[in-house]
């Protein structure tokens, strides 16, 4: 495969910093972005990574005008990865409306408006990915973590949003599909990086006595976690994007479950839905009108 050029949001740290590395020691070129550029990614720059300054929540003119520098700088853009994104950690009831919205303008409206944005240069050159990162959380309930779910579902599957928002990389893949537009969900378990530090999971103020033992272990839960290697996560990915290696011969997917604890999730997932089928077809199916005499 001839050299890539990917453009990668939230690459300050976590699995974002990493697939930067692992771009780069393919040989492929990279633009990676975050908030403060100048300040949190000069050690991606000395790696040979192309810096900018983006925020997904910015205006989408503000975010134009950046889209078509990317593009100039280098000459044109091949692979899209909308990886910013943060946790917002808070009981539902204690989680008040104005965090809920910043959690999804960062994680899912951010993301679509720079979609949006590329996809004219996609449609232009009939070919591009485009990857989002998605999340275990999309198949999982879990005390704390309902506004990140919803976020991560959005893009994902059934969820807190209107209709319009459901599965919406599922429709785009289908928009696009007829242009040679790829588009990937990547659905990570847990790895190793500063997800659940207080810079990048934000908790709420916990108002409810009653909720006091949940928040507690919700806390302390994370310690417990056996998480995987996020470099060897991000192998996979340009694996996958570039069909190399144990991805030789294999078409992107529609979904990518990433590491062993992400494959068990959604598999037991998906076998959970079916033996609710399978429990309640002769109860919820037979709602037709009868017939007229």
């Amino acid at each position: 495969m001839p050299q890539l050029t990917w453009l990668v949001t939230g690459t300050s740290s976590g699995l974002g910093e990493q697939l930067v590395h692992s771009i780069l020691a393919c040989g492929d070129r990279v633009i990676a972005t975050a908030r403060r550029a100048d300040e949190r990614l000069g050690h991606l720059e000395k790696a040979g990574a192309a810096i900018m300054e983006l925020d997904v929540t910015a205006p989408p003119s503000k975010l134009q005008v950046i889209i078509e520098q990317a593009v100039l700088a280098r000459g044109g853009i091949d692979v899209l990865v909308n990886n910013a994104g943060y946790i917002e950690a808070s009981m539902v009831e204690e989680l008040d409306k104005d965090r809920l919205r910043r959690a999804f303008e960062t994680n899912l409206f951010g993301p679509l408006n720079l979609t949006r944005l590329l996809l004219p240069h996609f449609r232009e050159k009939r070919k591009g990915v485009i990857l989002f990162m998605s999340s275990i959380g999309a198949y999982m309930g879990a005390p704390g973590a309902g506004a990140y779910s919803a976020t991560k579902g959005a893009l994902e599957r059934d969820t807190l949003m209107p209709s319009t928002l459901l599965g919406m990389v599922d429709c785009l893949r289908e928009e696009v599909s007829p242009f040679g537009i790829q588009c990937c969900l990547v659905t990570p378990g847990f790895y190793r990086t500063n997800i659940f530090t207080p810079t990048n999971m934000k908790t709420g103020p916990q108002l409810i006595a009653d909720y006091d033992k949940l928040n507690t272990e919700y806390q302390a839960g994370f310690a417990d976690l056996n998480m995987g290697d996020p470099r060897k996560a991000t192998d996979r990915i340009v694996d996958m994007v570039r069909s190399e290696r144990k991805a030789a011969g294999r078409a992107i997917p529609a979904r990518f479950p990433l590491g062993a604890d992400a494959v068990t999730i959604i598999r037991d997932d998906c076998t959970k839905k079916l033996s609710l089928c399978d429990e309640w077809e002769d109860f919820t199916s037979d709602t037709r009108f009868d017939a007229e005499k």
